[in-house]
Parts: structure tokens; C-alpha cells; sequence
């Protein structure tokens, strides 16, 4: 039977050489000057405690001299002259605790960052560094995935992660993409489906084809949005910066005053041994950090603190349509079957979507694509089409079966046939029309669906007070008006261009003003709001590029996630930054009656520091008003369900 390693000792001995080496040369000397005192030897006590504090002492005030010289003010001024008054007093051991909450609270301020950067970090550790390359006999060699190029085919090995972006060439394959998407369910891809650098393949190898190399690919620019969010500022936590000199003049005065009027120079050290209040120097960095782990984790990239400071005050939302309120795919609502001469039979408008799709195959246009996958989705097998010529905005046409079918606009199909009573639409929706042999044979009547979650959030926006919702679009107003009806918006301005979206944002009151788009045309528009909100941004796009808050996943639910975060974030660091100045200023004016011995009061403030650190990483937590969440097996695109109408 093997024999179990002695395993508290062994962790005891890590956890002591994973201490900052201050705080363990602190903890030491305490140990030998409580041994020194215990065997009656006041004198090497004394010399023990005055001599390492005077020795920090001096060390923080040459950092602190450094800080003034560069115009930085902090309340380090404070430690400094709390441990020289302690001192002067013959307070030995306060001093000595006083060293021991500066270097015990540059060890929380790294144990709580830490925690606080546990999916930031999560997410930069597994950034690969090496891709399985195939070569043109089947055989794998390692390269580091800066040498991967788009088309070479690679091999990710089961629990492996996707190291650049690409599409799957096996059949089907199970990744799990919670760190990118917050997804915690595993996705199934089927062949062709794109695939994202970062996702973690499941268990059983795949291969792919490369579409971007590493430094283009999806997960490299959320590494770098994450570095860049990580070492950025809040203005919350520059507020704590600034009331540093406030504080600590209003704790001179207090140590001065309570030494005038009680003629004892100990005073001075009991109100100064609780006048270093941590959260001034800790507790709002970590909450943001924390708030920006919590995002992370939700499929949301939040850029910098200040961003997500900004989103707590969003006061405008502006939203474009097409791909943010509704899902940007034209879908299949119903076929209008054509004169009868065309096609006959029962099938006749299956015909009609088999014969539109045959010709459709030939093009890479949105609506042409989503004629293609409703027509696999229906069941019904293309039929070979050659010959295809595509009539520059007007349509496409091609030979299918010894016909000519045509598939394009009204317009078009109307000089084709010589004329055809074109369907009726409601708004938001376009028509498709097929003609076979310069006959109407029917029409594909299309509409961009609105999001089922688009009101959903829209109401949870408005009930948590943001009254001014505006929607900006391209489309012409009839489209616009109809799908602002869907989900609550009165502002609606129709037929923008980029360049008067943009004059819009910079224009709307009251600020700031939160933009949400997610195309190209958007990038601007994005730039130029007070936060700008990338939808199911993919890769270096412009638009992720332009905006300040990137949402991982096609989902309209993360917006409100990302402005509830922002607004628990900056609630969490005020309270904490106010809970620690509070409960120092009220052991200040107890010390300064005389009630709070300089050991006490510095043992206590260690306790308020800590209660203050633990209140910030509750910004990792969800708060008391969180916004909507979607349903468990939402569908991602809407269905392409339609129904048959005869002419």
C-alpha cells in the first residue's frame, strides 16, 4: 500500500514561501520579540521592534518622497507618520502592527486581485501556443501557431484549444466555448460550421481548415482586449485617489487637535495607527477587476474600468436594426405560388423553393444563402444547374433540367414575363420571385425576424430608468416603424447612412450615450457614442475594433447583462471606498477621546481593511437587480418555418 505524503506540512510550507517576503520577515520578527518579551528581555524586545519598523519606515518614505516628487499624494504619508509617532511614544508593538497592516495589506491587495482576475486569468493562460499542422501526406508536425497561415489544415486533439480561427472539415465535432461565450453548454458544429480560436475541443480529434492566422484570429484580439482592460483605470478609483489628501490632512488635524486639547503626545499615534484606510489604495481596483472577471465569464469584453464605470450612468441607448433587434438573416415566412402553367401539381411551391435554391447555390449573397440552407432544411435535394449569370442587382439566373430558371427582383422578373401581380407584403418583409422559361412561377416571400429577447430587454432597460431608447437603421421607415412597434421603441430614425448615425450618437441627450450595433457600417457609430456595444463581434472587425464593450455571443441579453455588471461594479467599489472611510474616521474620533490604545486601534484597522477587500469581491457576484436571462435552449437563428400561399 503506498504511504501518503505528510501533506499539512508540506502545504503549510508552500502557503509560507508563497508570502510576500516583508510580511514573512514581519511575522518573524513579532514571533522573536513576543519570545524576547516572554524570557523578560524588555531591551532586545524594544530594539527588535524599533529597528525593523524604523527600517520600513524609512523604506516607505523614500517610496513616498519618489510619489511627491512625481506629484502623487498618497496616504502612505500617514503609514509613514504613524510608525515615527508609534515609535516616538515608546508604542513598540504598534508600530509594529502598523508595519504589519502595510505589508499584510500589499498581500490581500494581491491575494484579492488575484481572485478578482480568476477568469481574466483563466482566459490568458490558455492561450495556445503551438497548432498540429497536416501536411500534404497526412503527416503532423507541431509549428508554433504563429507560423499557421489561413488554408492549411491543422489537427486539434481532444481537450486541445483551437488555435486560430477556422471551418471544420469532419463531419461533426463537440466543443465546449464557455470562455469565449459564456455558453456553459457544449456546442455541436457540423461540417463547414465556422470554428473560433479558444473553444476547447472534445473527445474526439478534429480538422479544420485555417481561415486567419493567430494574430487575426478571434481568441488572440480577446487576449488582447482583456490585457488592455486589466491595466486600465476607473474614474471611480481616481476618486479615491483624489480624497487621499483630503483624508489624510483632516487626520493631521484631528491627531493635532486631539494632542492640544489633551496635552498628551500619545494621541497623536492612537489617531494615526487608524488613519490608513485600505480601500483609498485596494478596494475599488479589485471591485473593477472583479466586475470585469464577472463579465468575462459572461461572454462580455469589457475594454477598460472606465467603460465599465460608463455603463453604470448610461442615461441613451441607441440600437440599430438589422443584426442587434432582429437577427439580420432574412428567413422564409411563405411561398406564393405563380401562374399555374409554371409548375402544377401539389409540390408545385416546394418546386419553387427547390428550383430558387438550384440557381441560388451559384451566389454568396444573405438572401441567396438562406434560400440554400431553407431548402436543406425542407429536405429537398438541388437539382444541377449550369450555366448560371447573375445580373448585377437585379437577380441570377441559370439552366436547370433543360429550363432557364430566374430568380431576382420585381423589376427584373417583370421584363422577363412581360408582367406577374406582384404578392402583397407586410412590413419588414421582401420578396423573391422565380420565373421558369420567362414564366412567374411563384414568389419567396422573406422577413427579417425581430429578436424574441428584443423587448424583453428593452423593458428591463426602461424599468431600470433608462427612459430614452432610440433605434437607427438603414431601412426606409416602414420597415423601421414596424419592428420599433415589436419592441417598444418611440425614437425611431430611418434611412441613416453611417455618416448620419454618427451625427445621431454625438447629437443625442440625455448622456451618456450607449450605442449597440453590429456591422461594419456601424464602426463608427460605435466610435463615436459614449460606449460603443459590438454585437457577436467576430475577430478584428471594425466594429469590435471601434467599440468599447465587445459581446461574445449573437445575443441581445448580454447588453443588459453588461449594464447591470457595470452598475453593481461601481455600486460595490463606492460602498467600499465609503465603508472604509467611515469606519476609520469613526476609530479616529474614538482614538482622539482617548478611548483607543495605539495596539488596539492598529489591530482593528487591519480588521476594517479586510471587511473592506471582502466587500469589493462582491462585485463577483450577481447583484439584487439583475436583468433577464435567456431560456435554457433558446435557438440562436430564427426558424424557418413558412407557410403556403397560392395565387
Amino acid at each position: 500500500m503506498d504511504a501518503t505524503p505528510p501533506m499539512p506540512y508540506t502545504t503549510t510550507m508552500d502557503r509560507l514561501r508563497d508570502l510576500d517576503p516583508l510580511l514573512l520577515a514581519t511575522l518573524v520578527v513579532g514571533a522573536v520579540a513576543l519570545a524576547a518579551q516572554q524570557l523578560a528581555n524588555p531591551a532586545v524586545t524594544a530594539v527588535l521592534l524599533v529597528g525593523f519598523a524604523g527600517v520600513m519606515a524609512a523604506r516607505e518614505a523614500q517610496s513616498m518622497l519618489a510619489n511627491l516628487r512625481e506629484g502623487i499624494w498618497g496616504i502612505d504619508v500617514l503609514a509613514v507618520m504613524a510608525v515615527v509617532a508609534t515609535i516616538a511614544v515608546g508604542e513598540y508593538w504598534a508600530a509594529w502592527i502598523v508595519v504589519l497592516m502595510l505589508t499584510g495589506g500589499h498581500e490581500l491587495e494581491e491575494r484579492a486581485a488575484g481572485r478578482a482576475r480568476r477568469e481574466l486569468h483563466a482566459l490568458l493562460g490558455r492561450a495556445p501556443t503551438v497548432a498540429h499542422r497536416q501536411g500534404a501526406g497526412g503527416e503532423l508536425e507541431e509549428v508554433p501557431i504563429d507560423e499557421v497561415a489561413a488554408s492549411d489544415v491543422l489537427v486539434v486533439r481532444p481537450g486541445e484549444v483551437v488555435a486560430v480561427d477556422g471551418v471544420l472539415l469532419d463531419d461533426a465535432a463537440v466543443l465546449d466555448e464557455s470562455q469565449l461565450t459564456g455558453e456553459s453548454l457544449p456546442v455541436e458544429h457540423l461540417a463547414g460550421d465556422d470554428l473560433l480560436s479558444g473553444a476547447i475541443n472534445g473527445a474526439g480529434a478534429l480538422t479544420m481548415r485555417a481561415t486567419a492566422t493567430a494574430r487575426d484570429s478571434q481568441y488572440q484580439r480577446i487576449v488582447e482586449l482583456v490585457r488592455e482592460a486589466a491595466e486600465s483605470k476607473a474614474p471611480v478609483v481616481r476618486l479615491a485617489d483624489r480624497i487621499a489628501v483630503p483624508f489624510t490632512l483632516f487626520s493631521l488635524a484631528l491627531a493635532g487637535g486631539a494632542w492640544a486639547m489633551s496635552g498628551d503626545p500619545t494621541r497623536i499615534a492612537e489617531v494615526l495607527v487608524v488613519a490608513t484606510p485600505c480601500p483609498l489604495l485596494i478596494a475599488a481596483p479589485v471591485a473593477f477587476l472583479a466586475g470585469m472577471s464577472r463579465a468575462s465569464r459572461n461572454g462580455v469584453i469589457v475594454k477598460g474600468a472606465g467603460t465599465l464605470e460608463r455603463l453604470s450612468r448610461v442615461a441613451t441607448v441607441a440600437l440599430d436594426k438589422t443584426g442587434t433587434l432582429t437577427h439580420g438573416t432574412p428567413t422564409l415566412v411563405r411561398i406564393v405560388q405563380g401562374h399555374p402553367t409554371a409548375i402544377t401539381g401539389s409540390a408545385a411551391t416546394d418546386e419553387v423553393l427547390r428550383l430558387a435554391a438550384s440557381v441560388e447555390s451559384f451566389s454568396t449573397h444573405a438572401i441567396a444563402t438562406g434560400i440554400v440552407a431553407t431548402a436543406g432544411d425542407q429536405g429537398l435535394a438541388l437539382r444541377p444547374a449550369a450555366n448560371a449569370r447573375e445580373e448585377v442587382a437585379h437577380g441570377i439566373s441559370a439552366q436547370v433540367d433543360g429550363h432557364v430558371v430566374s430568380v431576382g427582383k420585381a423589376t427584373w422578373i417583370d421584363q422577363l414575363c412581360g408582367g406577374f401581380p406582384h404578392p402583397d407584403l407586410q412590413p419588414g418583409e421582401l420578396a423573391v420571385h422565380v420565373a421558369l422559361d420567362d414564366t412567374w412561377a411563384g414568389s419567396l416571400i422573406l422577413a427579417d425576424a425581430v429578436r424574441d429577447e428584443a423587448a424583453t430587454v428593452l423593458s428591463w432597460l426602461r424599468d431600470t430608468g433608462i427612459d430614452h431608447l432610440v433605434m437607427v437603421t438603414g431601412d426606409g421607415a416602414r420597415t423601421a416603424h414596424h419592428v420599433a412597434e415589436a419592441v417598444g421603441v418611440d425614437d425611431v430614425h430611418a434611412n441613416c447612412l453611417p455618416t448620419d448615425k454618427v451625427d445621431l450618437v454625438t447629437g443625442l441627450e440625455p448622456r451618456p450615450v450607449m450605442m449597440v450595433g453590429d456591422g461594419v457600417n456601424d464602426a463608427p457609430a460605435l466610435a463615436g457614442a459614449d460606449i460603443g456595444v459590438a454585437m457577436g463581434a467576430r475577430g478584428s472587425t471594425a466594429s469590435s475594433e471601434s467599440a468599447d464593450v465587445v459581446i461574445m455571443v449573437d445575443d441581445l441579453y448580454r447588453v443588459a447583462r453588461a449594464v447591470s455588471i457595470g452598475r453593481h461594479t461601481t455600486r460595490v467599489a463606492l460602498q467600499a471606498i465609503g465603508l472604509g472611510v467611515a469606519l476609520s474616521i469613526g476609530l479616529m474620533i474614538t482614538a482622539a477621546l482617548g478611548h483607543l490604545p495605539a495596539v488596539v486601534g492598529a489591530g482593528l484597522q487591519e480588521v476594517v481593511d479586510l471587511a473592506c477587500i471582502v466587500w469589493a469581491l462582491r462585485a463577483t457576484r450577481p447583484g439584487r437587480h439583475e436583468p433577464p436571462s435567456p431560456p435554457d435552449h433558446e435557438p440562436t437563428t430564427p426558424p424557418r418555418t413558412f407557410a403556403t400561399v397560392s395565387e
